[in-house]
């Protein structure tokens, strides 16, 4: 019999495999971007809230705190607009490596949101990025569009991890992920009713997309949050940090398989991809450390 670590272990890859055929399922899904987060996001409250419901979780909240859950949830749906617009007008494989960048706009944002010192070894770890991003734009300047929508993507995650990181310390994680995706429904469901978008031929969705939909929804958005949460009982920081960094490489092998051709990229592009992702392993094997370093023997 395996022990609840070795469990959660296996689980956590799986969950980062999930959350790396995501992008797949993007790519698979013929809707354009709006519409297809719109969606998920919909379909994810229902399916989180069945869980809530089941698990007898308490659905209330004070009026500031509420705000601020729903204000970040628009964060987090711009997120994944601009992160399903990227696939669109590029391809899985660009898109997955520009949003690699995320942890280094996260060592930018935390210094500023939380008054901290710049480290040295951040700002040299960023210059690597750079390089990185460098030899893709280079190589692949006919994706221009895809890879300023991933990057600005990989922003808005990093942003949302900022903010989300104070939000778990006090709250439910399960109720903060279902007031974030009503709050991403309320913003986008808005623009759409100003826009006119929401028209007949909105709601016309192929047999086909309302089953990726249903995959992307609640595998992996509903049930890959929850589980995700679950694991960090049995494993430590550091464990979770780096296994969810392999991610974009899962996602890229993935997309070579299912979409050959179409996501078969240049050598050089391979070589900035895995700058990026080395750099962003350095990042996190050097930030556990020290947090190991600081923690009491």
């Amino acid at each position: 019999m395996l022990s609840d670590k070795s469990k959660s272990y296996l689980n956590l890859h799986l969950i980062v495999f999930i959350w790396g055929f995501t992008a797949i399922l993007g790519a698979l899904i013929s809707l354009d971007a709006l519409p297809l987060v719109w969606y998920r996001m919909l379909f994810a409250v229902i399916f989180i809230g069945i869980y809530i419901i089941f698990k007898k979780i308490d659905f209330r909240l004070d009026k500031p705190t509420l705000l601020k859950f729903l204000v970040a949830g628009f964060i987090i749906a711009l997120h994944w607009f601009t992160f399903f617009k990227a696939i669109k007008v590029s391809n899985v494989s660009i898109t997955l490596a520009c949003l690699s960048t995320g942890a280094f706009f996260a060592s930018i944002l935390e210094p500023i949101f939380y008054k901290k010192r710049i480290v040295p070894y951040e700002l040299l770890l960023g210059f690597a990025v750079i390089i990185g991003l460098y030899i893709i734009f280079k190589v692949e300047i006919k994706f221009i569009n895809g890879i300023l929508l991933a990057l600005f993507s990989a922003f808005l995650s990093a942003l949302f991890a900022v903010i989300n990181s104070q939000f778990v310390k006090k709250h439910n994680s399960t109720l903060i992920s279902f007031y974030e995706l009503i709050g991403g429904v309320i913003f986008f469901s808005f623009f759409l009713l100003v826009s006119n978008s929401f028209s007949w031929k909105f709601f016309q969705v192929s047999k086909n997309d309302l089953m990726y939909l249903f995959i992307l929804s609640s595998i992996c958005t509903a049930y890959a949050f929850i589980e995700s949460t679950r694991v960090m009982k049995y494993l430590s920081p550091y464990t979770v940090m780096l296994t969810i960094n392999l991610e974009p490489i899962y996602g890229i092998i993935l997309a070579v398989i299912i979409f050959e051709d179409k996501e078969k990229m240049s050598v050089e592009f391979y070589i900035g991809a895995l700058i990026i992702l080395i750099t962003v392993l350095v990042n996190t094997l050097i930030k556990t450390k020290k947090t190991k370093l600081k923690e009491p023997q």
